[in-house]
């Protein structure tokens, strides 16, 4: 028996939902990110960011959130966390100041919150 297809995605406050449409729309931005498993690739994007964002086709609202250094828009403009976390090493991120970004937190009540809730 075939499953329903869904007919719109359930909300979940606070959340992008990284579906199809999504997918489309970040391709261009979590393909660059991908690139980044090759060091050469790192060393090209720091030495001409523009040229490299050029070189993978993103759109204008990609452009702006890599060069925010924002996480959240980078997501809302399609960015898979898995792929943006080679570009946050880039950046120097760590997973803590990506969380912290997630959750609107700095990032020393961040990482209080994570000690916090291995102590429960």
């Amino acid at each position: 028996m075939p499953h329903p297809a869904p007919t719109e995605q359930p909300s979940i406050p606070g959340t992008t939902i990284f579906d199809g449409r999504m997918a489309m729309k970040g391709y261009p931005l979590n393909k660059m990110c991908f690139s980044f498993n090759e060091k050469a690739n790192r060393d090209a994007f720091l030495h001409d960011e523009d040229a490299y964002l050029e070189k993978y086709g993103l759109t204008e609202e990609h452009k702006e959130a890599v060069r925010s250094r924002n996480v959240l828009r980078m997501i809302a403009a399609g960015g898979n966390i898995y792929y943006l976390a080679k570009l946050a090493g880039i950046f120097g991120l760590t997973v803590q100041d990506v969380g912290a970004q997630q959750t609107g937190m700095s990032v020393e009540e961040f990482k209080a919150k994570l000690v916090d809730a291995g102590r429960n």
